[in-house]
C-alpha cells in the first residue's frame, strides 16, 4: 500500500504493533488526530504520564504534516454521519472518528485503524485492520 491514514489509536500504538505489515508505506494522520493528542497531556492524572503523553504529541507534529478537515472533509462528514446513523451508531459519540473517516473519504485514502468495527458501514470508506498488540 502506498499512502494511508493512521487513526488516532494506530498512531498511538505505532511503536507498540507486532505486525506492520497492514500499515501504509507512507503514513499521513489528520488534524484531528492532532487535536485527540492534544487532549492527552492536558487530562493525565500524573506527571510521568502527561510527560509521556506531551512526548508523543510532540513526536507526532515533528513526524506528520496532518491531513486538515477542510470543505471537502466536512461534505464527506455528512455522508459519513448517516452512514453511521443507518447502521444504529450515534455520528456524536464517535464524532472524531467520524471527521477522521471524513478526512480519507474526502482524500480517497484507506484508514488504517487498530477498531475497524468503529468503520464499519461507511460508504466510501477503505478500512484496513491493523491488529491490535494486545488482542
Amino acid at each position: 500500500m502506498a499512502r494511508g491514514i493512521l487513526d488516532t489509536s494506530t498512531l498511538i500504538l505505532l511503536g507498540r504493533l507486532q505486525e506492520t505489515d497492514p500499515l501504509p508505506a507512507e503514513p499521513v494522520i489528520t488534524a484531528i488526530t492532532l487535536a485527540e493528542l492534544s487532549v492527552g497531556p492536558l487530562v493525565a492524572s500524573t506527571e510521568v504520564e502527561r510527560a509521556a503523553r506531551q512526548a508523543h504529541l510532540q513526536q507526532a507534529e515533528a513526524d506528520f504534516d496532518p491531513l486538515p478537515f477542510d470543505d471537502a472533509a466536512a461534505r464527506s462528514f455528512g455522508q459519513v454521519a448517516a452512514a453511521l446513523r443507518r447502521a444504529g451508531r450515534k455520528p456524536a459519540a464517535r464524532a472524531y472518528d467520524a471527521m477522521i473517516a471524513a478526512i480519507a473519504v474526502a482524500n480517497d485514502l484507506p484508514l488504517h485503524t487498530c477498531n475497524p468495527r468503529d468503520f464499519t458501514g461507511i460508504d466510501g470508506l477503505t478500512v484496513v485492520a491493523v491488529p491490535h498488540p494486545g488482542h
